[in-house]
């Protein structure tokens, strides 16, 4: 599992939420909704674009060497664990 895209999540979850509300807002849509939705698609959208933006970040550092196969690692990383 990539561990980068755990911290990644976090702000993208929170920039994704923002930027909808503030959209929301802009469009004159001030009800609790407008927070509510705004919440749940950043909810969904946080994961794969956390993932994505780590797989980039990654995919373009020189000095990047993985260590193991993706598919060898637990769902949960253990804390001694290479990262992949």
């Amino acid at each position: 599992m990539d561990r980068l895209s755990f911290y990644i999540t976090f702000f993208t979850g929170s920039f994704i939420t923002g930027a909808i509300v503030i959209a929301g807002f802009a469009m004159g849509y001030y009800s609790v909704w407008t927070i509510a939705i705004s919440a749940v698609a950043g909810l969904l959208l946080a994961w794969p674009t956390g993932y994505m933006i780590s797989q980039r970040i990654k995919r373009d550092d020189p000095d990047w060497t993985p260590e193991a196969d993706p598919g060898d690692q637990p769902v949960i990383p253990r804390p001694g664990a290479p990262e992949i």
